[in-house]
């Protein structure tokens, strides 16, 4: 044979098919598995931000309202059901950040150091902690409303503001109640 022949019976170079864009290969598969699992976790996450917000918001404006009601009246008992409002808040707000240490059972200095050790409470003073303490058993309350608000909304604040793990040695024990 000679080399004609045998270049004739050679055929034509074939390219290879193109790669077609579907199915994608395994690692196109993970990252979009991936991006979906990221893209969920943000979506949750932003859920659970503002939903954090609103309840915050909510409980500013039920306090807002506690110091309007006491602003329409005066005397004595419009003063101590705005002490009681305002506890009512603060203990709401307690139920739903730390459910776990039961904040809807403490009383007296209980809730006073509970309110102490998980939030904001630089403004909580000996004058607002017997009000908040022993305020709803007494019949005649010497309490500053205005600083009683601050201390309040600042506390709510800074709860909103913080993790939602209860804080250690918050939990309690038989005899804790006062």
């Amino acid at each position: 044979m000679d080399s004609e022949e045998l270049l004739a019976q050679l055929a034509d170079i074939h390219l290879p098919t193109e790669v077609s864009f579907w199915p994608p290969a395994l690692g196109w598969w993970i990252l979009a598995l991936l991006v979906l699992i990221a893209g969920s976790f943000a979506t949750r996450k932003l859920y659970e931000k503002a939903e954090q917000r609103k309840a915050c918001q909510n409980a500013l404006a039920e306090l807002e309202n506690c110091l309007e009601r006491l602003d329409e009246g005066a005397g004595q008992k419009k003063l101590l059901r705005y002490v009681n409002d305002v506890n009512s808040v603060l203990r709401r707000v307690a139920l739903v950040k730390f459910p776990e240490s039961n904040p809807g059972s403490l009383v007296g200095e209980t809730w006073i150091a509970f309110i102490r050790r998980t939030g904001n409470s630089s403004q909580l003073d000996d004058q607002l902690s017997a009000a908040l303490s022993h305020g709803r058993f007494r019949k005649q309350l010497e309490v500053d409303s205005q600083a009683l608000n601050q201390m309040a909304r600042s506390w709510i604040l800074s709860v909103y503001q913080k993790e939602t793990t209860p804080p250690r040695g918050l939990e309690l024990t038989e005899g804790s109640h006062q």
